[in-house]
Parts: structure tokens; sequence; C-alpha cells
């Protein structure tokens, strides 16, 4: 039981953190990080977990569903300086793009400020700012 909950952790950071597409590439995935598993063991995690694919095709947590459709729809553009990333919105959508960011609790964001049209999230690190980039362009589309 431990195992698996700890290789379900596993698939938690790689979805969020890279663009997965089969689950032989998660298999894969889990491999680089110690995680000897069959496909079919990686098929249940997924139905388990309640792994969704975007129309990108596109693995994506069922609890990131709601925050990457808001980010689809109401994030007009993302820059990064340092730790620090700016969050451009449709107006009057930063504060709940802002909420569905911090209901995700994404292990990167140690905090955010958020504006009407305007979102300042501080990452933990440079490289977890860049995840955080990285994050919000998947679930823009943007690759």
């Amino acid at each position: 039981m431990r195992k698996r909950i700890e290789r379900q952790e596993a698939i938690r950071k790689i979805v969020r953190r890279e663009r997965v597409r089969t689950q032989r590439e998660l298999v894969e995935r889990l491999g680089h990080h110690g995680y000897d598993c069959t496909q079919a063991t990686v098929s249940r995690d997924i139905a388990d977990m309640g792994l969704r694919k975007l129309s990108e095709g596109v693995y994506v947590l069922a609890e990131d569903l709601h925050l990457q459709r808001m980010i689809a729809e109401l994030v007009t553009s993302v820059v990064k300086s340092g730790q620090l990333v700016l969050i451009k919105t449709s107006a009057g959508a930063g504060q709940g793009v802002a909420a569905a960011m911090d209901a995700a609790e994404l292990d990167e964001i140690l905090g955010s400020i958020a504006g009407d049209d305007t979102i300042l999230v501080i990452a933990r690190s440079d490289l977890d700012a860049d995840q955080v980039i990285d994050n919000i362009n998947k679930f823009r589309g943007h690759f």
C-alpha cells in the first residue's frame, strides 16, 4: 500500500512538471525516479488518480482541471523575473485565477498577490519559477 501511495505521489509530480502523453512515457519517467513498474500498474494508477487528457493529448490531474480551464480561457501572458512570475489575465479575472492556483497547492509556489487583471506569483526559486511558467504554458496549450 505504501509503495502505491509513493508511486502515485511521484506520478502527481511528474504529470504536473512534464508533458506526458502516453502510459509508456509515464512508465519510463517513473523508472528514472526509481520506480520499476509495468504499464498495467500505471494504467491502474491513472484510473485510481482520475488522470485526464487535455485536448492536446497531455495528462493532467483531475484536481488541476479547474485551474487548466481558467488558465486556458483567462490568462493572456506570463513572464518571469528571477523567482517572480507576472501573469496577466482578462479584465476582472486575476483574483479568480489566483484562487484556482492557490487551491491546486502547487509545490513551486510560496504565494501570490492578485489584482483585477494581474497576478504576482512568488516561486521558491528561479527553477521553480521556470516550472510555474511551464505549467501555465502547458495549461494554455503552448508547448
